[in-house]
């Protein structure tokens, strides 16, 4: 079953925290990538039907729900149970403000892991193993119904209650994923996750994220093909025009009908046109030739 086959789901984020390992930093602002972690969270679950965030309201880069548990500060369990209020999905994706590397991705594995088996949610796990509850899929009745018999068991009602009081009384299945699953909870955590990012391999992806998301694109083209375009550009006309040129394409198609496949015709136009460009350079380097006559009369 492909993602768009699967039920809808409401996402869940947590994002109220005190942050007392960073200092009482407002830690979903930090930034990781050029973006700040919750901003990163809440691109990973776009595809969410609704999303609320428990927390107080700031500016994101797409719209949520603003909710907050009462009193505030009153713990992840409580949290939550106030996120569970505003959702009708028969499943939630619950997951933490400071995910900076949680993927659409991702969060689809764990959707597709719930869907085929009888548990209640399903869970990533670090590299250590440990279950990440704030990284998870969730049944909402079964949620729902574990939270109101906490409730009930304590005086104080769900503030200052542990998760694990609450996924003790679940039936979890696990996806191990160290990367997905590593969260911000220290300024060395920061700086991991920063490093991380610029790293051969994960930097250009980073960054092309971080930059439509930034200029709010959802669009998603051939970056290899741009890239090649530009090597093109730069090495048979000059090397200025490969920005330029990139730069053109993207233009010519949001003028023509948008979208990854009028990216590509675009591309491809301009390839070949810097390719009869070094044609011609080649040729007046090398001369009159068999395949490069000399002008003539009237030519």
């Amino acid at each position: 079953m492909t993602a768009t086959d699967r039920p809808p789901y409401d996402a869940i984020v947590l994002a109220g925290g005190a942050a007392r390992r960073l200092g009482g930093a407002d830690k979903p602002a930090v930034r990781v990538g050029g973006r700040p972690l919750l901003d990163r969270v809440l691109a990973a679950c776009a595809g969410a039907r609704r999303t609320v965030v428990v927390a107080a309201p700031r500016p994101t880069s797409r719209p949520v729900h603003w909710t907050r548990e009462e009193p505030p500060g009153g713990g992840p369990v409580a949290a939550l149970d106030a996120g569970l209020r505003h959702i009708t999905a028969d499943r939630a994706v619950v997951l933490s403000a400071d995910l900076p590397f949680l993927e659409e991705a991702t969060v689809e594995r764990l959707l597709a892991a719930l869907h085929p088996t009888a548990a209640d949610g399903a869970l990533l796990t670090d590299a250590d193993g440990r279950d990440q509850p704030l990284v998870a899929a969730y049944r909402t009745t079964a949620l729902r119904h574990a939270l109101a018999v906490l409730a009930g068991d304590g005086g104080n009602g769900l503030t200052g209650l542990p998760l694990r009081r609450l996924t003790a009384a679940l039936h979890l299945t696990r996806v191990p994923d160290p990367l997905a699953s590593f969260d911000c909870d220290t300024w060395d955590d920061i700086a991991d996750a920063r490093a991380r990012i610029r790293e051969h391999g994960h930097v250009l992806d980073e960054w092309i994220s971080a930059v439509k998301d930034e200029l709010g694109i959802d669009l998603d083209v051939d970056i290899r093909l741009l890239l090649d375009l530009a090597r093109d550009a730069a090495h048979g006309v000059d090397r200025p025009a490969a920005p330029l040129t990139t730069f053109l394409v993207g233009y010519a198609a949001a003028q023509g009908k948008g979208g990854p496949e009028a990216v590509a015709e675009a591309a491809h136009k301009a390839a070949a046109l810097a390719l009869r460009w070094a044609e011609e350079a080649d040729a007046a380097t090398d001369g009159p030739g068999p395949g490069n006559p000399a002008p003539g009369p009237g030519r």
